[in-house]
């Protein structure tokens, strides 16, 4: 089946985390299609946990229940693959639609020998975003895959582990699939709230945000009785709970044609870029008085960082910020970047060595 992801506003792969048996595989897969809002059936085949001695996917035998959902439901079906096996298994039972893993994406190798037995292979791709926020290792992966002549390719963004604590299971951080979009702007990204959120409650509101952000489709995952799932029971909505809430997305438009509506986005545009030059244009003058004291730190041999003075500098801008009414955090991680550069500013002075 060919699998269009920009055929849609918003491309839904929904399915179980895992394919537990033959009859959940298929009511899931009936519940699913009724509501007419899904487009694939994810499932879980070979599933690589943390740990051993946990439920680690039915395996082979779940290949046939899954070729009889995909032609008695006429859905495409996808599974993770892993290793070259996986594929070659996968394309005996006429499943040719894939998805590369955190795991996986994070090492080349791997990627390379699932590369190579996709060669000449008519299928299509999605590859997830390494657990670890490394963009470059993200981009890496799309580039095996492509250069062995698979044309049909997706990325999943299923957010990042971090050492932060925070409400998510993986932290989302959405700046990373962003600056994916702005790299290779054809490039279709999925969002699989499912795995950021790790929790059902959240789900709706990171999907929202993912639409919001322009993202090309959502993959969640659906089991019929989620309570009593052999894997991420806690992240997995009922069939019901998935038609609602697919139900209840706003799916808006990329631009307007509405020329009032584009006028008034170009005038405030205009005094935005006005705005942004008189930051940079500060920014400048900052540096300027940093460059000062590098100048005086260098003649009385001073180090370039001064632990009170960053401590206050994050302090002080982050209330600044609040009695604006702005992000405290927002506030600091700008000063952050501020510091960051004033530092390698006053380095390289530091250092340079006299003529």
């Amino acid at each position: 089946m060919k699998i269009d992801f920009l055929a849609h506003n918003c491309y839904v792969i929904a399915g179980p985390c895992s394919a537990e048996s033959k009859e959940q595989v298929l009511q899931t897969a009936e519940q699913i299609t009724a509501s007419k809002k899904v487009h694939a059936l994810r499932a879980g085949v070979w599933k690589p946990r943390t740990r051993p001695g946990t439920f680690e996917g039915s395996g082979d035998k779940a290949l046939p229940w899954l070729q009889e959902a995909q032609e008695k439901f006429k859905l495409p079906v996808t599974i993770e693959v892993a290793q070259p096996e996986h594929v070659e298994a996968a394309l005996k039972h006429n499943i040719n639609f894939f998805w590369i893993g955190a795991r996986t994406t994070a090492n080349p190798f791997s990627v390379q020998e699932l590369a190579e037995v996709l060669k000449g292979v008519d299928c299509t791709v999605m590859v997830k975003n390494p657990i670890h926020p490394d963009l470059q290792l993200w981009i890496g992966a799309i580039e095996r895959v492509k250069a062995v002549g698979v044309k049909n390719i997706a990325a999943i963004h299923r957010g990042f582990h971090t050492s932060t604590k925070n409400t998510f299971r993986n932290t989302p951080m959405w700046q990373i699939p962003i600056e994916l979009k702005v790299q290779f702007p054809e490039l279709p990204i999925i969002c699989d709230p499912s795995h950021i959120c790790g929790r059902r409650d959240l789900i709706f509101d990171v999907a929202q945000n993912a639409l919001d952000l322009g993202m090309n489709g959502l993959m969640i995952e659906s089991h019929i009785n989620p309570d009593v799932a052999l894997s991420d029971k806690n992240q997995q909505l009922t069939p019901s709970g998935l038609n609602e809430l697919l139900g209840n997305l706003q799916v808006k438009e990329k631009s307007t044609a509405n020329p009032v509506f584009n006028q008034q986005l170009t005038n405030i545009r205009t005094d935005i870029d006005k705005i942004d030059e008189e930051i940079v244009n500060l920014i400048k003058a900052r540096l300027q008085l940093v460059e000062k004291i590098a100048d005086e730190k260098r003649e009385k041999h001073v180090t370039a960082f001064q632990l009170e003075r960053y401590i206050n500098i994050l302090k002080t801008r982050g209330e600044w910020g609040n009695k604006q009414s702005l992000n405290k955090e927002f506030v600091e991680k700008l000063f952050q970047l501020i510091h960051e550069e004033s530092i390698r500013t006053q380095i390289e002075i530091l250092n340079k060595k006299s003529a």
